[in-house]
């Protein structure tokens, strides 16, 4: 990290000063002293002795997203993390530059998330960096070389140890974004695909949230193979982005049935369905394939909504669990996959081999990453709410370049408003309250007379 490298320059030159006062002192004071006892001398050049054998290791310095607990965007906090990573055998130290946001990330701070360790933790499977040491036993990674790395968690920081076998090297004139965008989007849509879909010429393919990292990943890997049709769910404002990108039929899941939509177009269903909804989504999606039909599901996404958990679209998800009997599949033939890239992080031949044929097509400038937006490490929060609430068109990245002061000053200033706002809203909300207990304070006297009224009547 070229900004932890000033204080150890500093240190240093500090150092320096102080080893040179103690020669300098004795050439200045009356001669008697020089029979000082050594004890005293050796006392005094101590200190600068003692900074001196003060390791990089522990004066080291690094910045990293912390998940402190499950629940909303201020559950994830950027803190300062002390001492310098050690290296294992087979091991490499990595300079971040660029992180990935994936959907998992957020599930994962609402708890819904199991391949992530309890809090207090660093969330991130991706990141783009520069190789800066190498452990014993690593024969194929050197200091310099600029890799992606795909891991469990832990990446969300500006310096990351991970296996060298988890390290992918980053081909000429790809960015660090775009090779944080990468691994968990394409290794995921590639393997969907290719080893469980065996798409092939002339079939047809669902991508649903088909403006999101995975279905960009899947669209652009479906027009590889010739005369593919791709149907893709997304929201009305998406849809040109997404017809440019290969989508055939784009969806208003929001204001159209998509199950409806697809059988108009193809009456007989699909061949490849790809599902990370679940719940009742999964059973529409089984029920749309055709014979020899394949349905990957790969998520859960139903079971988000909003910032904290929220039991009742949990419970409503696990209530429409899609279950099937052999004998179903049998008949129907039809066939049910799962796929879930964190379970897979022992596998690294299966994927280094994914990701060599996922590299080779973006050279030859089949495949490439479509960045949405790229936010600092400060500004995590932001970042999850665009994804959560769907804003996003492609990947969302983190950057691990220090926030420019003029941002931080825009960005309290905005908080300020924000807050100004929330307590003026309060305030109304509290005003219409108070408004409406004076209304009621008022008709209980009316009631009363109406009620002292009708025996009255009732005589009369």
């Amino acid at each position: 990290m070229s900004g932890e490298d000033a204080p150890a320059q500093q240190q240093n030159a500090v150092d320096q000063k102080q080893e040179t006062k103690p020669a300098e002192e004795p050439k200045a004071e009356p001669p008697k002293t020089e029979s000082a006892p050594e004890g005293a001398a050796e006392a005094a050049a101590t200190p600068a002795a003692a900074t001196e054998k003060v390791p990089e290791e522990e004066t080291f310095t690094y910045r990293a997203l912390v998940l402190t607990g499950y629940g909303g965007y201020d559950k994830v906090k950027l803190q300062v993390k002390k001492g310098k990573p050690a290296l294992k055998a087979g091991e490499v130290l990595v300079q971040v530059k660029a992180c990935g946001l994936n959907f998992a990330d957020l599930m994962a701070r609402q708890g819904l998330y199991d391949r992530l360790p309890s809090p207090p933790v660093t969330p991130g499977m991706e990141c783009a960096g520069v190789v800066e040491a190498v452990g014993d036993e690593v024969t194929d990674r050197k200091v310099g070389d600029k890799v992606m790395v795909l891991n469990r968690f832990g990446l969300w920081q500006e310096v990351a140890v991970v296996p060298a076998s988890h390290t992918f090297l980053i081909p000429e004139g790809m960015s660090f974004e775009e090779a944080a965008a990468l691994p968990v989007n394409y290794i995921t849509a590639y393997m969907m695909l290719f080893d469980f879909g065996n798409l092939r010429p002339n079939q047809s393919v669902l991508v649903h949230a088909a403006a999101g990292g995975v279905g960009i990943a899947a669209t652009q890997l479906c027009k590889t193979v010739k005369d593919v049709t791709v149907f893709g769910t997304a929201s009305a404002s998406k849809h040109e982005t997404i017809s440019e990108g290969g989508v055939t039929h784009a969806i208003d899941y929001r204001t159209k049935d998509y199950v409806e939509e697809v059988r108009k177009i193809s009456p007989k269903g699909l061949d490849i369905i790809l599902d990370p909804l679940g719940g009742s989504d999964t059973h529409k999606a089984y029920n749309l394939l055709k014979p020899m039909g394949k349905l990957i599901t790969y998520g859960a996404a139903n079971m988000l909504a909003g910032q904290k958990k929220n039991l009742i679209a949990v419970a409503k998800n696990w209530y429409h669990q899609f279950s099937i009997h052999t004998l179903s599949l049998i008949q129907g033939n039809k066939s049910v996959c799962g796929f879930h890239l964190g379970y897979l992080d022992g596998e690294t031949e299966l994927i280094a081999q994914a990701m060599s044929i996922i590299l080779d097509l973006y050279k030859q400038g089949k495949v490439k990453p479509r960045i949405d937006s790229t936010w600092h490490l400060e500004q995590v929060g932001d970042a999850m709410r665009k994804m959560q609430e769907r804003n996003n068109i492609g990947k969302v990245i983190l950057t691990t370049e220090p926030m420019p002061e003029e941002e931080k000053k825009e960005e309290k200033k905005e908080d300020k408003k924000k807050e100004d706002k929330k307590k003026d809203d309060k305030k109304k909300d509290d005003g219409k309250k108070e408004e409406k207990k004076d209304d009621k304070k008022k008709e209980e006297p009316k009631k009363e007379e109406e009620k002292k009224e009708e025996p009255k009547k009732e005589e009369k």
